[in-house]
């Protein structure tokens, strides 16, 4: 039967004599002050008052050993699963991740742009954790890429419309917009990107611009930047124009505004969604969005930020594909009730809007889910304890409850385990 089956039959046991040992937990987000994140959004959410003192960007709502959700009896979400991991994760996900919840749920509030980044397969990151623990690089140091040996895809899904770029687009599109700057420095750059093989194209650009020497490309942004001004105020590509204005005053030795150009710019209106597999940069530039992920934080940046910077492993782990269609689309199986299921079996993610239309939503899934009521007032009962949440406020929901009951008003997000692929 093996370990993890046995403890599952002893806890079926526990069951039949004691009664159920778990139900829904009412959580208190961590948040990540990162100098990037929004006074007000987060506060707004949870209705503190507003602006905040310090920047506040992510709200984390799962058990990462960085910073776990915390219960209303001062356990972490993560003391929690360690009292019984088969009845709060289930067997299925015990025996595949192992005593940890396979996904993270976020709430991201982006006043300011992230960086340029990708996230590694699950070979690369155990590879590169391995790697950096043998040379010495300290867990908690700036310059460790690899903190975990876990892949991150992640989702996100747009609350208010979000900007942010996701993925290749054509070369031969990069190299319109760039030679419509008319920087005789970029012809180069331009005659790479129209060569008939893509891949190449792609990498060559990239190589090119991440490793230019910084006096280089200080004097390429400057240029851009002052061309596309002019370019910014009209006309169908305006909005790319303005892009590397923003990104190239506020990073003046950065390429990130110039490789900004080669990727998909996105404007996600509430309830669009793009999916970040392995490999594929991407940068969020402003909004407010739920992101869930495979739970890891092995990031790889190539720029726009002031945190470390690892341009050749960047150019080792990405992917240089196009992406045709960054939206990730979304099915509704029932009214009211939106689904995101990703090409990953960690994690989905569900939207439920109750209404006097919608009055009740039933969620199940097959290992443990964290619910976050957005707006409204939401009322989870799993049979034996009902929770009311509001806005800002999340619950973990055990895999031992099996399925759960919603009813209220407004609009909720869940993450729980996917259906396996």
């Amino acid at each position: 039967m093996g370990l993890v089956g046995l403890a599952a039959a002893i806890s079926r046991c526990d069951l039949s004599i004691q009664g159920r040992l778990v139900s829904v937990e009412l959580l208190h987000g961590a948040i990540r002050p990162y100098a990037w994140g929004s006074h007000s959004a987060i506060a707004a959410l949870q209705g503190r008052p507003e602006p905040t003192q310090r920047p506040e960007a992510e709200l984390w709502l799962g058990d990462h050993p960085r910073d776990p959700a915390m219960l209303e009896d001062g356990r972490s979400l993560a003391d929690l699963i360690s009292a019984d991991p088969v009845m709060t994760l289930g067997t299925d996900s015990l025996e595949r991740y192992g005593q940890r919840l396979p996904f993270l749920l976020k709430v991201l509030a982006a006043q300011e742009p992230l960086s340029l980044q990708a996230h590694p397969d699950s070979e690369q990151a155990a590879d590169g954790f391995a790697r950096q623990t043998r040379e010495g690089v300290p867990l908690d140091a700036p310059q460790r890429s690899y903190v975990d040996v876990h892949h991150k895809p992640e989702l996100l899904c747009a609350v208010t419309r979000f900007e942010a770029l996701c993925g290749f687009r054509p070369p031969s599109e990069a190299a319109d917009a760039i030679e419509r700057l008319k920087v005789d420095e970029l012809s180069c750059l331009v005659a790479v990107l129209r060569q008939d093989d893509e891949a190449q194209a792609l990498r060559e650009a990239m190589t090119t611009l991440l490793t230019l020497p910084v006096d280089h490309r200080t004097r390429l942004v400057a240029a851009a930047v002052a061309s596309a001004t002019d370019l910014a105020e009209a006309g169908p590509d305006a909005a790319d124009y303005a892009m590397v204005v923003r990104l190239g005053t506020r990073y003046p030795h950065d390429s990130g505004a110039l490789v900004a150009l080669l990727l998909n710019h996105l404007f996600l209106e509430p309830g669009d969604a793009i999916y970040m597999p392995a490999g594929n940069l991407h940068a969020y530039l402003g909004g407010v969005g739920i992101e869930v992920m495979a739970a890891s934080d092995n990031v790889l940046r190539g720029g726009l930020t002031d945190k470390h910077v690892d341009v050749p492993e960047l150019l080792r782990v990405l992917r240089f594909e196009v992406m045709a269609e960054p939206r990730f689309p979304a099915v509704e199986p029932t009214p009211g009730l939106r689904q995101w299921s990703v090409p990953v079996p960690e994690f989905a993610l569900w939207r439920l809007r109750l209404d006097d239309e919608v009055t009740e939503q039933e969620l199940h899934s097959e290992g443990a889910m964290i619910i976050l009521c957005w707006s409204g007032d939401l009322r989870i009962d799993d049979g034996e304890r009902s929770l009311t949440l509001r806005p800002g406020q999340g619950a973990f929901i055990p895999a031992g409850v099996g399925k759960v009951f919603t009813t209220g008003t407004g609009e909720s997000y869940c993450a729980g385990v996917g259906a396996g692929r």
